[in-house]
């Protein structure tokens, strides 16, 4: 692999897994565990964030050279809102249900510190073809992060996954993880998991690792 090629996927890969948005860097929480009681839903949130994020990202890569330092913040919010709208127009076309299932999250993301923070701190000073695979690589690692909780979440919780039986009528469902609690129980193993890993990874000792999660 050439070094252009490996700078390219490692932008990609930068919020996938090292610097994942939910799980390493704890960005975007609310979404995040208000919207993941079901895996779809967490997946359409993680999908119309991922799209936002993108294009967004994109934009802001193409005019970083034209917009004044003093409102550059302030631009970056209208760009933005706009992709937001676009989406939020787009999934009430799609489905009524899904529109009100993820409620005023979808206008929230104008504010989701993920897309202001790689707009501000990535695509204002880099190229749009590496803002836009940066932006991809941390929109696809939070719809991860959002389906990992919601798939849990609606196993545990309802005994479907994308509305399908899992279990038959003699399952029980646990009722708390469709609950705001349940959100904050799954997200707590997921974070336990991934500091437990990384701690493998920097090489402690098994038992030394699991002692410091």
């Amino acid at each position: 692999m050439n070094p252009t090629t490996a700078a390219t996927w490692d932008e990609f890969m930068e919020g996938i897994w090292r610097q994942n948005p939910v799980f390493v860097m704890v960005l975007g929480m609310c979404p995040v565990l208000a919207v993941s009681v079901s895996a779809i839903n967490a997946l359409s949130m993680g999908l119309a964030t991922l799209f936002v994020l993108v294009c967004s990202c994109g934009l802001v890569s193409l005019l970083r050279r034209m917009v004044p330092k003093e409102v550059r913040i302030a631009v970056y919010i209208v760009i933005i809102a706009t992709f937001v709208t676009a989406v939020d127009y787009a999934i009430q076309a799609i489905s009524l249900a899904l529109y009100d299932a993820l409620g005023a999250f979808i206008q929230l993301i104008v504010v989701n510190c993920i897309i202001l923070g790689r707009a501000e701190a990535h695509a204002s000073k880099t190229p749009p073809l590496p803002a836009m695979l940066n932006a991809a690589g941390m929109g696809i690692g939070f719809a991860i992060g959002l389906f990992a909780l919601g798939a849990v979440r609606e196993v545990l919780g309802a005994g479907t996954l994308f509305g399908v039986s899992l279990f038959g009528a003699s399952f029980q469902p646990w009722v708390i993880m469709v609950l705001p609690p349940g959100g904050f129980f799954v997200l707590g193993a997921w974070l336990l998991l991934f500091s437990w890993r990384a701690r493998r990874k920097a090489g402690l000792p098994a038992k030394e690792a699991t002692q410091h999660v």
